[in-house]
Order: structure tokens, then sequence, then C-alpha cells
């Protein structure tokens, strides 16, 4: 691990929760989950974002994955994925997660609709009230509102936010991210764009693949911001047919299937997510065993 600047810097894993064949949320598995990333180098843990299943957990469910975390590995190292329908629900759970010990916490842009600027401002607005800092969720693939370089400048100036997760793909809009909004931390919200993000001056990675292998994750993160390429880039090119899962629909079933065979629990998932296809699964299976024969941990 490094010295971070920001609860919000360097390799902040989005964790899958471990589930019983019952599907019921195994909390002492979570928790170790969690403690074992942080050994592993990783910076810190992302609880009940989409890779944690977070919409299918009741409420009394999410507060204790995120206190899990807090007592496993600190709050100053878990920053909460604090995504609802309604503004007054997501300030709730900045409060939950504030009042846990947690630094930081995660939002999405209203997605209960395709919300329009002025509605995206207020519900990041409402949601600052809480005191904690908000990391902007920037996923319009799935939400259908995008929160684009003007709309994060204007939330960053009106001192609502103070980093945003990428997840469009398009590293270009790294550059006029950083020309409209100069003070505004980018985060690598897309794995299989990592390279291409740290060169452009990312300061975190909100990541989903450490959670199956995480010595080799942050490993290349590290040789990507600090431009050592001769490093990097044989490492990205050896991760990444894995690393583009996370991009993909099924990304929750094809990172929890890599953790099943690195040793991990990855386990199932709740409905309506469903087992991967035959053919997925076989993919899966051989990105992730030709990885670890090559040593990737």
């Amino acid at each position: 691990m490094t010295t971070r600047v920001k609860p919000w810097h360097g390799v902040m894993v989005a964790t899958a929760l471990p589930l019983g064949d019952d599907l019921s949320a195994d909390l002492d598995g979570y928790a170790e989950h969690c403690r074992w990333l942080v050994a592993s180098g990783c910076d810190g843990v992302v609880p009940n974002g989409s890779l944690g299943e977070y919409q299918t957990l009741t409420a009394e469910e999410r507060a204790r994955v995120v206190e899990t975390a807090v007592e496993a590995v600190g709050g100053d190292r878990v920053m909460p994925g604090i995504a609802a329908y309604g503004a007054a629900e997501a300030r709730r759970w900045a409060e939950q997660a504030r009042d846990a010990g947690c630094q930081a916490v995660m939002l999405l842009p209203p997605n209960a609709y395709r919300a329009d600027e002025q509605a995206v401002v207020e519900h990041y607005r409402e949601v600052a009230k809480a005191g904690v800092p908000v990391v902007a969720y920037n996923n319009p693939l799935d939400t259908k509102v995008d929160l684009t370089p003007a709309l994060l400048a204007r939330l960053h100036g009106e001192g609502l936010i103070v980093a945003v997760k990428e997840f469009t793909g398009d590293v270009r809009r790294a550059y006029e991210i950083a020309e409209l909004a100069p003070g505004l931390d980018l985060l690598i919200g897309s794995d299989d764009v990592l390279l291409e993000l740290a060169l452009a001056g990312a300061v975190g990675w909100v990541a989903g693949y450490p959670n199956a292998l995480p010595t080799s994750s942050v490993a290349l993160y590290r040789a990507a911001v600090a431009g050592d390429l001769e490093t990097a880039l044989p490492l990205y090119r050896a991760l990444h047919p894995l690393l583009r899962w996370d991009s993909k629909t099924v990304f929750v079933q094809a990172i929890k299937l890599s953790m099943d065979l690195a040793g991990r629990k990855g386990g199932p998932c709740r409905p309506p997510r469903l087992p991967l296809a035959p053919e997925q699964e076989a993919a899966v299976r051989a990105a992730t065993e030709k990885a670890l024969a090559e040593g990737l941990r």
C-alpha cells in the first residue's frame, strides 16, 4: 500500500459480496475478504456498489455490509456506494456511512428516470448535506444520465463532489475534465481502460478484478500511474482478457467465477442475475486459468 493523499485515492476495490448457497450474505467471509484485499496491497474497499449487488440487499443487510467493512479495515479505507432512487434516501445512506466512520462515499446520479441537469445538481446538493466527501459515479450506459465534463465541472465548482469515477470508457474525457475542472480527481471506473486513464492523470481506481487477482492488479496500477510502461504494458496485456469483463453486463458473475478459481469465495449471485451462459463461463474460466498459470495473483 502507499500513503494516500485522500481517502478515495489509490486502488479502491468495488467488493463482491460472498453469498451462501441459500443466497444469504456471508458477512464473516466478507470481512475476511476486505482484510485480504488490504493485506494484498489494495488501498481500500467500496462496498454496496453494483458489484456488491446492493440493489438486492435489504436495508439492514446494506447497513451491515458497510459496518462489517469498517470493522475489518477501518473507516478511512471504506468508501460505500450510496446510490438510491431518491435523494433523501441517498442522503440517509451517506449519513449512515459517515456515522460508521467512512470518510468518503460514492454516488450515482438519479437513475429512476432520465434526469435533467438541474435534477442531477439538486440530487448531489441534497446528499452533500451529509457532510461527507462525495465521489460522483458516471455510468450513463446503465443510468441513462451522463455526467458530462461540463456538468462535472458545475458539480465540483459548487462544492458538491470531490472526484468522479469515470465509467464511459471514453478516455478522451479525462483531458476535458482536467481542463474544465482542474481540481476534480479522476478515478478509473472501467478496468479495461486502466492504463489509458492512468496515463491521463487518474489518481485512483475503483476496481473490479482485484477481487480475484489483487497483487498483480495493484502492481499494474502502480506502474501505470508512475508512467512505467516497461512494467505496466506486459501486465496490462496479460490481464486484459479478464479486465474487459468488468464492462460487460455479466461482470458480477464473471468476477465471482474468477474469485472461485483463484481460491477466493465468489459464489452465486442473487436474482435477477442468472448464472453465466456456458460459452461465457468457458471464456472466463479459460482466461482466469491462463492468468493463474502465468503466475498472476
